[in-house]
C-alpha cells in the first residue's frame, strides 16, 4: 500500500485496539510511522472524552440504577448580566444519550453551543424553559427570579422528573432535587441544560441588540463590558436593563 492509501484507512479507524495499527507499526517508512503515531494520539484523545463524558454521567446512572425514571438536569444563565432576562432550562436525557461533546457550556466555544443545543433538544425526553425579566428581577431580586425561572423550567417537563439535579440552588417544587456545586461539570444533564439556556438567551439578546445597537448586546449578552459600561453612562438605560444593579443605578436619568 502507498503512505496515502494508509493515512486514508488509519483515518478512519475508531477503535484503538484495532489490528491494523500494529501491523502497520512494522512498516518502516517515516511517513507510514508518522501516520500511525497520529493515529494513536487521536484514538487516546477520544478515549480521554468518552471516560469524562462517562464520568459526568455517574450520578444518572446512579439513579437509574436505584429506579429512579426520570432524572431532569437544572442550570440558568444571566444571573450577573445588568440586562436582560435570567433563563434556566431543564432537561430530562435518555438512557442512551450519546453527545460526548455536552460538558459545561462555559468550556465550549459559542460555535460548538449553537451546534449542540439542537441536538441536544433533539435526543432529549424532554425540556422546559423558564424566563424572568428584567422587571421581575428588579421585584424580586436576582436569587429569587433564578429559582422562579427554574421552576418554570421544571414546571414544563413532561414526563415530570421523580429527581432533580441542580447547580447549588433549591427549586420550589415537591420533586427530591441533588445540589452540586458546579453541577454543570459534574453531571451531564446539568450540562445539556446550561448548554440549551445558554443559546436561548444569547439568542433574545441578539435579538434586543437589534432594539438597542449602541450597547453591543449581541456581544456581551447584557454583561458589564466597557463597551456596554460607556454606552450606559452616555445613553442611560433601556427598558431591558436592571434598574436595581449597582451600575445601571449609578447611569439612571
Amino acid at each position: 500500500m502507498t503512505i496515502t492509501e494508509i493515512k486514508t484507512l488509519l483515518a478512519a479507524i475508531t477503535n484503538p485496539d484495532d489490528q491494523r495499527i500494529a501491523q502497520f507499526m512494522t512498516d518502516p517508512r517515516k511517513g507510514v510511522q508518522q501516520a500511525v503515531q497520529s493515529t494513536q494520539k487521536r484514538l487516546a484523545r477520544q478515549q480521554e472524552h468518552l471516560a469524562a463524558f462517562h464520568q459526568r454521567f455517574r450520578y444518572e446512572h446512579q439513579f437509574w440504577q436505584r429506579g429512579v425514571e426520570y432524572v431532569a438536569g437544572v442550570d440558568e444563565v444571566g444571573r450577573g448580566p445588568l440586562a436582560g432576562p435570567v433563563v434556566a432550562c431543564a432537561a430530562i436525557l435518555p438512557h442512551d444519550f450519546d453527545l460526548i461533546a455536552v460538558n459545561d457550556s462555559k468550556q465550549l466555544s459559542p460555535v460548538m453551543r449553537e451546534k449542540l443545543a439542537p441536538l441536544i433538544c433533539r435526543e432529549a425526553l424532554s425540556i422546559g424553559i423558564g424566563v424572568v425579566d428584567n422587571i421581575g428581577i428588579d421585584q424580586m431580586n436576582i436569587y429569587e427570579a433564578t429559582r422562579v425561572a427554574m421552576k418554570q423550567a421544571v414546571n414544563q417537563l413532561n414526563p415530570q422528573p421523580n429527581e432533580i439535579i441542580v447547580d447549588a440552588m433549591q427549586i420550589a417544587v415537591p420533586i427530591h432535587q441533588t445540589r452540586l456545586i458546579k453541577g454543570d461539570a459534574k453531571s451531564i444533564s446539568v450540562s445539556a441544560a446550561s448548554i440549551v439556556a445558554k443559546v436561548y438567551r444569547d439568542e433574545l439578546m441578539a435579538q434586543f441588540a437589534k432594539q438597542y445597537p449602541e450597547y453591543d448586546f449581541e456581544h456581551n449578552a447584557g454583561y458589564g463590558t466597557a463597551k456596554h459600561l460607556a454606552a450606559l453612562k452616555k445613553f442611560g438605560p433601556t427598558p431591558i436593563h436592571r434598574m436595581t444593579f449597582s451600575p445601571v443605578q449609578k447611569n439612571s436619568k
